[in-house]
């Protein structure tokens, strides 16, 4: 009998308890032995890098990284010049000496390394040692214990020589309150919703001793108010912490080249409407969690505002940028080198010169982006580059050459994404790239050679379309090549200099490889192979792209086969549909990924799942494909999703058509739930997690941006926006198969009343469905995902499988 505890209430059947199927000589149930071997806690154990993370050296061309196989974790020194690759460590004598100094045993396998960084001089590395032992509080009281005591230490490469930083007494970071101008003289930070500044020595101090008496505040600002002030991130929660004296991160805030001015944007929300979820685990009492949110369509908008500040006299005046009502504005900015990476207090710099910087205006139905720039001393941004389409346009960061001189954009104008070269009054010099294919973004610009490299997808034939290849182009349009070639997905690392490219690629289906590559493509050397034998020993196997037709025959769809690792080619299985509607992106994954919940570990207990784009999904083809789903957000993709497991179905006698069930998160929550509503017939089952089901209460921006919103001008002038989509609850009575809810009860992203109205509406339909509430988990399920996994598991094991008749308790992680 099941270990279960049932409450019928209104026709509302909600299942608690831990119920898995256990195995047994006499009544086996394999598939649940099959998926524990690879439950969460164990796949940390059998699998560990499988890419290559550069960190370039301050100064020429080297990179150490790190890379962990079944024999521990490696530090390597990488010179591309001298094609070599050496250990930054010898680790058993490293080990040795860690362990007379800090007292606590180490081998040269599990090295406990925290915060590894190159100084400037190439040669000398930080890093730091948590004891593991808690340390003494002084000698008189050896028994009371406090925290970790960690442990300092230079290292000098070449020689090899550890040295115990026994003075420095603690790590003192870059405090994440302190935005520092280009020239590190200046540090601005918000308090109590207004901005304030200090010097760089004042900074210093408190760094050291964190004492507010030893330092002068000058105070910039004094509007700043409960939801229309500095400091205050739009969505955060118990916003009554905001004023308490202490400082905090300024906001979307960028620098000037010499350190003068500096720009910032900020929202006023004031009129934005609350939203609440109840955190009923609260302690002593459950407690109310107060958050800004707009939903569609609704009138009460964020207002954005763009200030300039001037450090030579303090002073600040707001840049006039309005065009569109309720429209969005958002600063371009320098990207940061990747020698800067490990470095601390590093300034945000806007994309331009000293007496200029760039903008994106955006209005509120997103099809009118203008990119637009500011000179100091004026008092309006002034646009210089208009997109318009009568759908969403989107766009990727703009890059410059010398200064914003010259402006390289990004733009979806002809149905496809491409590179477009300005001069910094608006005129088109000349198009970078075009054809049928997709630029994805600009990774670097190497402007003494005016080069171009970017990562693009779809451009080589007879490959899946998803693959992304880094390319490079000269400006003027001409000398397109692909840097990195092969027929895999293709992840790179590009040196500040263009000429070194870390290279990571593979498919779902191969073992991740990493090579360095100079900038034409050519292999300098192999880096890495990933360690797969404990997953193989432990009968891992490889899941399975393949490719179908969407439901107008035309249109090829790509997606990945997952099956149990003891699949029999002789029995027939049911299949389970893993979905993503899109559209930023669809749930097929073409890389190699470390197994998942919902995919490979599902497919163990006895299933096929399958995961495939549909069209309306991925952004990285063509605008219409991107596009298809546009004003009808709910079922847009389902007759994909259908004809593509017919088509499996059709090729493969081991799928049972008759037996079909689907999954999906979020989104993908949203999209199963409809599916088994419209396709009642045909999808059997279904288990939707933490669905958007109602999206007239979901966030404006996803649901106006890919549905769309209608902007209504009246008579006198008067701008409104009106949103209407189809929803879950409307279908409810259509219900016939078997349907379990899942949400976090203080998911603030989807708010939790979505999941509730399709319960109402089952309800009232008189249906039969499951709910699973997950206790003070937010969107993603946190700390309780393993325990949605199983439940997951009993649900599609019982109604697809029939094994319900044995239950005990779910694995623990």
């Amino acid at each position: 009998m099941k270990k279960h505890l049932l409450l019928v209430a209104s026709g509302l059947l909600l299942s608690f308890g831990a119920s898995a199927q256990t195995t047994s000589a006499d009544d086996p149930l394999p598939g649940y032995t099959q998926a524990e071997r690879f439950a969460g806690n164990k796949l940390s154990t059998m699998l560990f890098s499988t890419s290559v993370d550069p960190h370039w050296f301050k100064a020429g061309n080297c990179f150490w990284y790190e890379y962990k196989t079944g024999n521990g974790n490696v530090w390597y020194v990488v010179d591309p010049s001298a094609k070599t690759k050496r250990p930054l460590f010898d680790q058993d004598k490293l080990a040795a000496e860690l362990t007379e100094i800090v007292k606590d045993p180490y081998t040269a396998q599990q090295l406990p390394i925290q915060k590894l960084e190159t100084g400037e001089d190439g040669r000398t590395f930080t890093f730091q040692i948590t004891s593991s032992q808690d340390a003494k509080k002084d000698s008189t009281d050896k028994d009371k214990k406090t925290k970790k005591e960690v442990f300092y230490f230079s290292y000098d490469y070449p020689t090899r020589k550890l040295t115990y930083l026994a003075d420095k007494k603690k790590d003192t970071e870059y405090p994440n309150w302190a935005s520092i101008s280009p020239d590190g003289k200046t540090v601005v930070y918000a308090k109590d919703l207004n901005l304030y500044r200090m010097s760089r020595e004042d900074y210093e101090k408190l760094k050291k001793d964190d004492k507010d008496s030893t330092v002068t505040e000058i105070q910039l600002t004094t509007t700043g108010v409960k939801d229309f002030g500095f400091g205050q991130p739009y969505s955060l929660l118990n916003t009554d912490t905001l004023c308490n004296g202490k400082r905090k991160n300024p906001g979307y805030l960028l620098w000037s080249p010499d350190s003068r001015h500096f720009a910032i944007s900020i929202s006023d929300s004031r009129e934005v409407k609350d939203l609440w979820v109840i955190n009923a685990m609260a302690t002593p009492r459950p407690t109310l969690e107060t958050y800004k949110y707009q939903m569609p369509g609704e009138k009460e908008a964020p207002v954005s505002h763009l200030y300039l500040f001037d450090m030579s006299n303090d002073s600040y005046k707001e840049i006039n940028t309005q065009a569109f009502k309720d429209q969005t504005i958002r600063m371009a900015y320098q990207p940061r080198l990747h020698k800067q990476r490990d470095m601390k207090e590093l300034p945000s710099i806007w994309l331009g010169d000293n007496n200029r910087f760039f903008v994106t205006r955006s209005s509120r139905d997103l099809h009118r982006i203008d990119v637009c720039t500011y000179t100091i001393g004026e008092d309006s941004i002034r646009p210089i580059i208009e997109e318009r389409m009568n759908t969403y346009i989107e766009l990727r960061p703009l890059a410059a050459v010398n200064n914003g001189k010259e402006l390289i954009h990004w733009s979806e104008r002809d149905g496809w994404a491409h590179l477009y070269l300005y001069d910094d009054k608006g005129n088109l010099k000349n198009r970078i790239t075009s054809g049928p294919w997709h630029v994805d973004q600009i990774v670097k610009v190497d402007e003494a050679k005016r080069v171009v490299y970017f990562l693009a997808n779809g451009r080589e034939k007879g490959e899946n379309p998803y693959y992304e290849h880094l390319y490079r182009a000269n400006l003027d349009g001409s000398g397109l090549q692909m840097v990195s070639a092969g027929d895999y997905f293709h992840d790179v690392r590009v040196d500040d200099n263009a000429q070194f490219i870390v290279h990571n690629y593979s498919r779902i289906n191969t073992v991740p490889k990493s090579d360095l590559l100079d900038n034409t493509g050519r292999k300098v050397m192999e880096l890495e192979e990933s360690d797969f034998s404990q997953l193989f020993a432990a009968g891992y196997q490889f899941p399975e792209p393949f490719k179908v037709k969407a439901a107008d025959g035309v249109t090829d769809l790509y997606g990945v086969m997952y099956k149990p690792f003891n699949f029999d080619s002789t029995a027939v299985y049911p299949i389970i549909d893993y979905v993503y509607p899109g559209p930023q992106v669809e749930a097929t994954r073409y890389p190699f990924t470390r197994m998942s919940v919902r995919t490979d570990r599902l497919a163990q207990a006895g299933f096929i799942v399958v995961s495939v784009g549909n069209r309306g999904g991925h952004p990285s083809r063509s605008k219409w494909y991107h596009n298809f789903g546009y004003g009808n957000l709910r079922d847009y993709g389902l007759a994909d999703q259908k004809a593509a497991i017919i088509q499996l179905a059709d090729k493969y006698k081991y799928i049972d058509i008759h037996r079909v069930g689907i999954h999906g998160h979020s989104g993908g929550g949203f999209m199963s739930t409809a599916a088994i509503l419209q396709y009642p017939d045909f999808f059997k089952v279904a288990v939707s997690c933490a669905g958007n089901h109602d999206n007239k209460i979901y966030n404006r921006w996803w649901s106006e941006t890919h549905h769309g919103v209608k902007e209504v001008v009246s008579e006198k002038g008067d701008t409104t926006f009106t949103y209407s989509i189809k929803s879950n609850p409307e279908l409810a009575k259509q219900l016939k198969g078997h349907l379990l809810l899942v949400h976090g009860d203080i998911d603030n992203n989807v708010h939790p009343g979505n999941t509730m109205r399709v319960v109402d509406g089952l309800i009232r339909a008189n249906k039969r469905f499951d709910l699973l509430l997950l206790p003070q988990q937010r969107h993603g399920f946190g700390d309780m995902d393993e325990y949605f996994y199983w439940r997951m598991v009993d649900y599609f094991s019982e109604h697809l499988l029939g094994d319900s008749d044995k239950s005990v308790d779910i694995p623990k992680r």
